[in-house]
């Protein structure tokens, strides 16, 4: 099953698909991320590399930070019938991450204690009790 990112800005050249339904998206518009997939996959084989440079364990990394940020516009030109100009706009970004060495992966504690109950739950509970 492949994932599935809802689309709402973008519509030109985005198809439809009976899974957009499930994102209440106009006209079932929806699109898979290959591009944005592919750069944000080699982003995290360069921090892998990065960590074998540096002699960091490469299979006990974790991601433990990322944001992304919106870059400045790249302005061109495209060039239309008769004899008119559009802008040709290009939306970089700056992807930001920060991985780390971790000892190993710590299971939860399992609680014997018992769970909070709301004062409304309580009381329900001691009136049918009665």
């Amino acid at each position: 099953k492949q994932w599935y990112q809802r689309r709402v800005a973008i519509t030109a050249g985005v198809g439809r698909h009976a899974q957009a339904k499930a994102f209440n998206t106009a006209g079932s518009l929806g699109a898979w991320p290959k591009k944005s997939a592919t750069v944000f996959l080699d982003l995290l084989r360069n921090a892998e590399s990065n960590a074998e440079v540096k002699g960091l364990e490469v299979d006990s990394l974790v991601v433990e930070y990322i944001q992304v940020n919106r870059a400045p516009l790249m302005r061109r030109r495209t060039y239309r019938a008769h004899g008119r100009i559009n802008p040709f706009m290009c939306n970089p970004c700056h992807i930001e991450m920060i991985l780390t060495e971790t000892e190993s992966v710590v299971s939860k504690e399992e609680d014997d204690a018992p769970k909070k109950k709301s004062k409304k739950k309580e009381a329900r509970a001691r009136l049918g009790a009665q």
